[in-house]
């Protein structure tokens, strides 16, 4: 579990890009978050055949047995929302703090106390989505309303359940698609 733990905190660091947002402009943060992609592969790359002071610690605990990969679809699901979105910041920045945060929640949670399987789903659980849920929410209504902070947290709770693919890429493009439908169409 404390390995868990380390690979959430690290993947909740990700708060700086909303952070920099604020800041700077959506092409200068798709930058960053491109240039940072490609320092770690070349860091992780490299780290299967030297010891690097710091980043082989990390990619030694952190690192799921199953995956290995997770952290490039981490980026490319948040580099896809910045760009996609970047019209309207408050909406991207809700999408990448769900990810951040309301998966990292679902995944702790679920784990150390998950005991009620989803439907159709024997790998996730009613508490994990519940975090999932109660988490992403309250960081989704620090930049945008009510309703399209429910409606995109909903959204991304049943995508992070429910993917077939990593769900990294699609929990913020579906959480922001939802919440960009509601505010503009509602």
């Amino acid at each position: 579990m404390k390995k868990e733990l380390l690979r959430q905190l690290i993947h909740a660091s990700g708060v700086f890009i909303v952070v920099l947002s604020y800041f700077l402009k959506p092409d200068a943060l798709i930058i960053i978050s491109i240039a940072v992609l490609v320092f770690v592969e070349i860091l992780f790359q490299i780290d299967k055949k030297f010891n690097i002071f710091f980043f082989s610690f990390i990619f030694r605990r952190c690192a799921r047995q199953n995956d290995e990969r997770g952290f490039i679809y981490f980026f490319i699901g948040i580099i896809l929302t910045l760009i996609i979105f970047q019209f309207n910041m408050s909406i991207a920045n809700a999408a990448i703090l769900i990810l951040l945060f309301g998966d990292s929640a679902s995944t702790i949670i679920g784990r150390k106390w998950g005991k009620h399987k989803i439907p159709f789903q024997k790998e996730k659980t009613v508490e994990g989505s519940l975090a999932f849920f109660l988490v992403g929410l309250v960081v989704a209504l620090t930049q945008v309303p009510f309703l399209p902070a429910f409606l995109g947290v909903i959204s991304g709770a049943l995508t992070e359940a429910y993917s077939p693919i990593d769900d990294n890429i699609p929990i913020p493009l579906i959480c922001a698609l939802i919440m960009s439908l509601t505010v503009y169409l509602i």
